[in-house]
């Protein structure tokens, strides 16, 4: 405890806990939605893209590397979209397609214009997570807090939209709900999301970010509602739990996150499996 309140004496310390709890409040909403309707893995995708971005962001040398990654994701997330609603080519596809893809050319822009003595270990940091979630400034903060709260007031504001979107298109567009505005409107979210969290837990661990919550939740309440309070809450323990765990440890950030919330996955399994047997 001593140790623990020693470290969060420093800044640092304090500003990686508000952000991730603000990312793994965000990650946790949509995550909910996302699994649902069977898209979860536009995460993983879209995390991918942002690895390629962040690629061609370190050639061009932009010190602020968020101006040119915000923006090629959130397009990749338009065009996913897109891609995903044409009958030629299914959502899984067109989410394996732009993920291998970005991954791959990311790689290759890094190893043919490295500027780097070290690229093994910056790709390593870049696709697991690292310290850098411990080197945040002021600003970047402050710019996840409003984006964050502007992801909640919109869930907030528009909650009986999203309900209606993720459960029953075909229902909502008769009833006058504007679905595929909504479904680019949460793409647009997720991709916000996702470069928010690349400092937090790494490309490749963004997805369990927002998928392990959401099942958790689902392991032990039936209710829309239920399942995202649930998930949001479960979401905010474990990254708050993993990024103390991973100081004391001197664990990697985004992995103890991840670790922290495959073990509550199956501890609510077991309760949902207990409270099912109960039941019957």
């Amino acid at each position: 405890m001593e140790k623990l309140l020693l470290y969060l004496a420093y800044p640092f310390v304090r500003y990686a806990l508000v952000v991730g709890v603000l990312i793994a409040l965000c990650s946790s909403l949509l995550g909910v939605t996302l699994v649902l309707k069977r898209f979860s893995f536009i995460g993983d995708g879209l995390s991918h893209v942002a690895f390629g971005a962040m690629a061609i962001s370190g050639i061009l040398g932009v010190t602020n590397d968020t101006l040119v990654v915000l923006p090629i994701t959130i397009v990749s997330a338009i065009l996913l979209l897109k891609t995903g609603q044409n009958t030629k080519i299914k959502g899984d596809a067109a989410i394996a397609m732009i993920s291998v893809g970005a991954l791959a050319f990311g790689y290759l822009l890094m190893n043919i214009f490295s500027t780097s003595s070290n690229l093994s270990g910056d790709v390593c940091s870049t696709l697991f997570g690292s310290t850098s979630i411990l080197t945040l400034r002021k600003e970047e903060v402050w710019l996840c807090a409003i984006l964050s709260v502007l992801v909640v007031l919109f869930f907030i504001f528009f909650y009986n939209k999203i309900f209606d979107v993720t459960f029953d298109e075909n229902f909502a567009r008769s009833a006058g709900t504007k679905v595929d505005l909504y479904n680019l409107i949460i793409a647009v979210i997720i991709a916000v999301i996702i470069v928010l969290a690349m400092n937090l837990v790494g490309s490749l661990l963004i997805s369990a970010l927002i998928i392990f919550p959401a099942l958790s939740a689902m392991r032990l309440f039936d209710s829309f509602k239920s399942v995202t309070i649930c998930s949001a809450i479960v979401s905010v323990i474990c990254a708050f739990g993993g990024i103390i765990v991973s100081i004391l440890a001197g664990t990697p950030v985004g992995s103890t996150i991840v670790a922290v919330d495959v073990v509550v996955f199956f501890v609510c399994f077991i309760v949902g499996k207990i409270k099912g047997g109960s039941r019957a």
